[in-house]
């Protein structure tokens, strides 16, 4: 008898972990629904069956014989309530940024390294949804010819900053259309965002730290280090937000350590579980976010030398970082975890 509990089940991603456990059908047998006080009694529709939210609290996981947990509810409700979860037995796969860099909690893209979820002390880590796109295709890259170097440069959907940034850009699109063609100079507030997100972009995403980087660029720099295994490994990132809903796109350039061969890089990208490459210049084939929305894959393209270095490569990568850059490879966690199970 395998129960899942799902924390924070009525926000954008909470809602979408929903969607990906109907899909994917995974041997569960009984499911809870939890959340904030405010959503307590909520009803949810899943799997033909009417659920009713329960209100998360300290008592949660000690009166039912949880064993695993997704939570998608912030790093503040992660650090309360987590360890909670993991002391009554309870098996938990954090979305938030909590646990990341904890040196006792794996950071786990099933794709990259599943061989390292049963190291866990009862947390296991979601990376951040731009660094999981990223490190799949890395991941294959490094195995053949040893990274020495990452540049990230990312194009973020407004639905990494949660409800309030959807409505931010559907607010912008309103204001601009009252404006433009009905003459309303009305100043629309801003939820989320420090500048309009409509017909914008905005390189600042999350926190400035005091070495000039966004937390967002330094999470997706030591998450990629800790993920691949490669502590010393240099990378540098750019993170910018721009005006569309959904799915990631980013512009990764890799030094290699070793010559490489395209033809033999392509073929074990397309051979990667996970991955689909779209690399068709001549018929105008590559990723876009349209594309990888409502999708569990990572799709990749625009693959070529850089001929500015020895041994080096650019490509593009787009995901849904609802689906694969949260809710999916957190399903995912817990399907190996499953599995471990049943082995014994």
């Amino acid at each position: 008898m395998k129960k899942l509990a799902i924390v924070g089940a009525t926000g954008v991603v909470g809602r979408c972990v929903l969607k990906v456990l109907e899909e994917e059908n995974i041997d569960v047998d009984e499911y809870i629904f939890m959340a904030s006080s405010r959503s307590k009694g909520k009803r949810l529709e899943f799997k033909g069956k009417e659920y009713i939210v329960q209100e998360l609290t300290e008592d949660s996981f000690k009166k039912d014989d949880i064993d695993y947990a997704i939570f998608s509810a912030g790093a503040e409700t992660a650090k309360r309530f987590a360890p909670i979860a993991a002391k009554c037995g309870t098996i938990v796969v954090d979305n938030s940024s909590a646990f990341r860099m904890d040196k006792d909690v794996p950071l786990i893209v099933p794709e990259v390294n599943a061989d390292e979820i049963s190291n866990n002390k009862g947390i296991i880590a979601n990376p951040n949804c731009s660094t999981i796109q990223a490190v799949v295709p890395l991941k294959v890259m490094d195995c053949l010819y040893k990274i020495k170097r990452v540049v990230y440069s990312t194009y973020q959907a407004v639905s990494g900053a949660g409800r309030y940034g959807i409505e931010d850009l559907e607010n912008g699109i309103v204001n601009y259309y009252k404006k433009n063609f009905e003459g309303n100079n009305d100043k629309y507030v801003l939820n989320k965002f420090n500048y309009p997100i409509f017909n914008n972009v905005i390189p600042h995403i999350d926190l400035f730290m005091e070495n000039g980087y966004t937390k967002e660029e330094m999470k997706m720099i030591n998450e990629t280090r800790k993920i691949l295994n490669k502590p010393e490994l240099k990378v540098t990132a750019t993170c910018a937000r721009v005006p569309i809903f959904n799915s990631h796109a980013e512009s990764i350039n890799v030094e290699f350590e070793n010559d490489f061969k395209m033809d033999e890089l392509i073929f074990e990208l397309k051979k990667k579980a996970g991955i689909i490459v779209m690399c068709d210049i001549e018929n105008n084939e590559y990723p876009l976010p349209t594309i990888a929305t409502g999708t569990n894959e990572i799709y990749v393209g625009r693959i070529r030398r850089d001929y500015s270095v020895q041994y080096g490569v650019n490509f593009w990568v787009v995901a849904d970082n609802i689906r694969k850059g949260a809710a999916t490879n957190a399903v995912q966690i817990v399907e190996e975890l499953i599995k471990i199970k049943n082995r014994k």
